[in-house]
């Protein structure tokens, strides 16, 4: 080959090798993930949900492009982000562990695909059909968080036997979790004689205010309603509780790791897992209206132990046992 050809040869592959490489990224399958919450303490349950990508091949960065949108707690923005990744024509939007996102996702789109994780019947918020045969652009996870209120009051009761005045911490913002968790808890309290205080909180500040109205109300005890706002201030909840040396029940176990006395609820983490599995199987080609709602099989207590000896409180050997998780 002559000179001058090999250099015209050189010549053309630097200048198409970076175009190429901007083909191949542009080819790759983007995904919306929208959620309500800040990123920081979600960062392990993003973990989860790129390892649920990860079990059906796909890998960030690598052959598919995740885009987060985080509302940072502002639950009116969901909308507005929503119509943000449907104009930036994703494959397919993620919102799990999330009612409000897969609402808003799902009035922002009919076409796009929806993997959702809600806590929630998403059949009463007209996300699919039915569990079983979801029929349009949607489907997930039902983790049963809110299902399952009047279970935990029962713990409670069991664990502070002397408890009545109880306090209850809701999220008003959250609108669709909120008002079906204010009617399980005022069910609860009924069938089991409780006096129910509904807390309204929506931010950090929120919760120190709350806590403050928890002591003038002499409450003996605090129901934290599952939240994804209150789940990304585990800490400082579980904080505040142990300082303020009222007995606290929570929707995950992540509360109890961070100091809470007790939880009962699914696995979140697992969800999330769940949901990256499920995106990856749609992009693979799966239509959304032929995947199943998952409900989950197993079900987690988790005591602090180490917290209720810190509040004067006997685990009764009987409550032990049946815990899955013990934190000493």
């Amino acid at each position: 080959m002559r000179r001058r050809e090999l250099l015209t040869l050189i010549g053309c592959s630097a200048v198409n090798w970076p175009l190429t490489v901007l083909a191949q990224q542009s080819a790759r399958p983007v995904i919306g993930f929208l959620h309500s919450a800040s990123p920081a303490p979600y960062a392990g349950y993003v973990t989860s949900f790129q390892k649920g990508l990860n079990e059906v091949g796909y890998v960030d960065g690598q052959n598919v492009t995740v885009e987060y949108r985080w509302a940072e707690g502002g639950f009116d923005r969901l909308p507005e982000l929503a119509d943000e990744l449907v104009r930036r024509g994703v494959d397919v939007i993620a919102t799990p562990g999330n009612t409000g996102a897969a609402v808003a996702a799902k009035a922002a789109t009919a076409s796009i695909p929806i993997i959702f994780g809600v806590s929630d019947d998403p059949v009463k918020f007209g996300l699919v059909a039915s569990l079983a045969h979801p029929g349009g652009n949607a489907t997930g996870i039902n983790f049963l968080t809110a299902e399952l209120v009047e279970k935990r009051f029962g713990l409670l009761r069991e664990l502070v036997p002397k408890a009545t005045r109880i306090s209850a911490l809701v999220n008003p913002a959250n609108t669709a979790n909120a008002e079906a968790t204010i009617k399980q808890v005022e069910a609860a309290g009924r069938s089991l004689g409780m006096q129910i205080l509904i807390i309204n909180a929506t931010s950090s500040s929120d919760i120190d205010t709350a806590f403050a109205v928890i002591e003038r109300a002499r409450s003996d005890a605090l129901f934290v309603s599952p939240d994804a706002v209150f789940n990304g201030l585990r800490v400082k909840l579980a904080i505040l509780a142990m300082r303020n040396r009222i007995p606290s029940v929570f929707s995950v176990r992540e509360y109890v790791e961070a100091g809470g006395l007790m939880s009962y609820g699914t696995d979140i983490a697992d969800m999330f897992r769940q949901v990256g599995v499920y995106t990856g199987r749609v992009l693979k080609g799966e239509k959304p209206a032929d995947l199943p709602v998952i409900q989950p099989t197993k079900l987690e207590l988790a005591i602090n132990l180490s917290t209720a000896k810190a509040l004067g409180l006997d685990v009764s050997p009987m409550l032990l046992a049946r815990a899955d998780k013990v934190i000493e």
